[in-house]
């Protein structure tokens, strides 16, 4: 069986699209801020035909990021027309104001930055009371250390391996020891959480995020440029775990 998350109205689960046994395999989730945005139905329909386990929604608000992507009804339109889990990455300088809009859009999965939240704890309760996963992320300036006393009480954690805001860039490599750190404390602290990194994934770099700890990778350009989405997808989905 594959591993699964439930949720309320659906679960966040693992396709099952190569051999390896499911608890030693990727969760894959394309973005769709790579995407040719007048062609979302197609885009979401890619991902889909390609085996990908879960949609990444990147929410951006021009303050926190310097970019501006798209809101809730974004989400719903995507909602509308696929069963995919939703995981959805708040970029914003006021997550928990939008916690109600996005839950009823039909996210899956919130993920709040530390960098924008004094009451981290409470934030991520509140999405969790909404039947919800709760992530926190960090960007590649913030340290661990920053969101450690957090860790007991999230579901995720993204590690975003380029400055968030603008896609395609390339992974910062040195970002990868957070992975491996945030991997360290799960095993020490006995905690459930995934471990997820979003920024310059790649069919030749998945294993060296693999190797360090990661659990779920986010791909933007890599998988709408790639020629076929599903041998990315297998690529990605079976690169190996380090134990």
């Amino acid at each position: 069986m594959p591993r699964q998350l439930p949720v309320t109205g659906g679960k966040i689960y693992m396709s099952e699209h190569c051999e390896q046994a499911s608890a030693e395999r990727a969760i894959t989730a394309p973005s769709v801020l790579a995407a040719d945005f007048t062609r979302i139905g197609d885009a979401v329909s890619r991902i889909e035909r390609s085996g990908a386990d879960w949609i990444h929604i990147d929410i951006m608000d021009g303050h926190f990021v310097p970019n501006i992507t798209f809101g809730a009804k974004m989400v719903a339109d995507i909602r509308a027309i696929t069963r995919l889990p939703l995981d959805v990455h708040l970029m914003i300088e006021n997550p928990r104001s939008q916690l109600d809009n996005f839950a009823k859009a039909g996210a899956n999965l919130l993920t709040f930055h530390i960098e924008t939240v004094v009451h981290s704890h409470s934030l991520a309760r509140d999405i969790q009371a909404l039947g919800l996963k709760a992530g926190v992320s960090l960007v590649p300036s913030t340290p661990v250390s920053a969101l450690e006393c957090i860790l007991p009480f999230v579901d995720l954690v993204l590690v975003m391996t380029v400055n968030p805001g603008v896609g395609g860039q390339a992974l910062i490599p040195e970002c990868l020891d957070k992975v491996e750190r945030l991997k360290e404390i799960r095993r020490e602290k006995n905690l459930p959480y995934l471990i997820s990194i979003d920024g310059g994934i790649k069919a030749d770099n998945a294993s060296a995020a693999r190797h360090k700890g990661a659990d779920v990778l986010v791909a933007g350009s890599a998988f709408f440029e790639a020629p076929s989405a599903a041998e990315f997808i297998r690529i990605v989905q079976c690169s190996e775990l380090k134990t």
